[in-house]
């Protein structure tokens, strides 16, 4: 009995010599928030589900912003009327001064033939003058009113904008994996509606000695292993990060050496075929 004792002592140990760093795998997970505020409509999702990227996931109330949208849209409308008819009186104004314009000079004529006074000639310039002087204001408050019309279609875009945020859209593929808000709630900007996370490829952070620090660098590939239901799998992952400072060994980790106390962290990227859950521990070979 004794032999396989020692056999089993070899193998445990012949385990733990395997393994060059030790973690737990981890996923990217993005926490999407609110830009509106109102009352939550639709929020169907559960979690576990998955989402695809670009899915409205979450609705909230636009019913106050739409009304927002008709009355701005309503005064825009007016202000297009509004600029019609000044632009109506300048033409009208420019027609009357080209009349002006004529009939200004024919009394010119008739005050050179000593057919008329220079009072009439005074008062057909002051008539023109005047009604220039109305054509410039036409003009700037059509100008006036142009810029009125530049702000309202500013400020329908922007309520545009805010009802387009009312419709949250997923922006990564992944699992639901927390809910913080459900249908019937308010919201506000800034405050979170879920989490979620893509599982295809998870990160296993790992923590590696001074000395492990030569046999590694980025783009390099490693043996990934993990519990499975027939004991330990094995994964091919890819170094894609090393911490550029050292820290002390966080209590989860156990490292060959008991005497290290400072460790550098890594990230390792692992495809994941459904296996590799969040939290579950890993190792690696180099």
């Amino acid at each position: 009995m004794l032999p396989f004792l020692l056999i089993g002592f070899a193998a445990c140990g012949n385990q733990e010599e395997v393994s060059d760093a030790y973690g737990n795998f981890e996923a990217i997970e993005v926490m999407v928030s609110s830009e509106s505020q109102g009352r939550i409509v639709d929020f169907a999702s559960e979690e576990g589900v998955s989402l695809k990227e670009n899915e409205v996931c979450v609705l909230i109330d636009t019913t106050q912003l739409y009304l927002k949208k008709i009355q701005l849209e309503s005064g825009f409308s007016s202000l297009g009327t509004r600029i019609q008819t000044l632009e109506a009186q300048v033409r009208a104004s420019r027609v009357q001064m080209s009349n002006l314009e004529r009939e200004k000079k024919r009394i010119q004529k008739l005050v050179e033939g000593g057919a008329a006074t220079s009072k009439q000639q005074d008062d057909i310039d002051g008539q023109i003058a005047l009604l220039d002087a109305q054509i410039l204001a036409t003009e700037s408050q059509k100008s006036s009113v142009y810029a009125e019309r530049k702000t309202l279609e500013v400020q329908i875009r922007q309520v545009e904008d805010q009802i387009m945020k009312c419709s949250i859209r997923n922006p990564v593929a992944g699992i639901l994996l927390t809910k913080y808000k459900e249908k019937g709630e308010i919201t506000a900007p800034g405050q979170p509606l879920y989490k979620v996370a893509n599982l295809e490829e998870l990160i296993l952070r790992a923590y590696v000695s001074g000395n492990q620090l030569s046999s590694l660098a980025i783009g390099k590939e490693v043996r990934v292993l993990f519990d499975g239901q027939d004991g330990m799998q094995e994964s091919e992952g890819v170094v894609s990060w090393i911490s550029p400072r050292a820290e002390f060994t966080p209590k989860i980790i156990q490292t060959r050496e008991e005497r290290v106390n400072l460790v550098y962290a890594l990230k390792i990227k692992v495809s994941n075929d459904g296996s590799l859950k969040i939290g579950m521990p890993g190792e690696v070979v180099f």
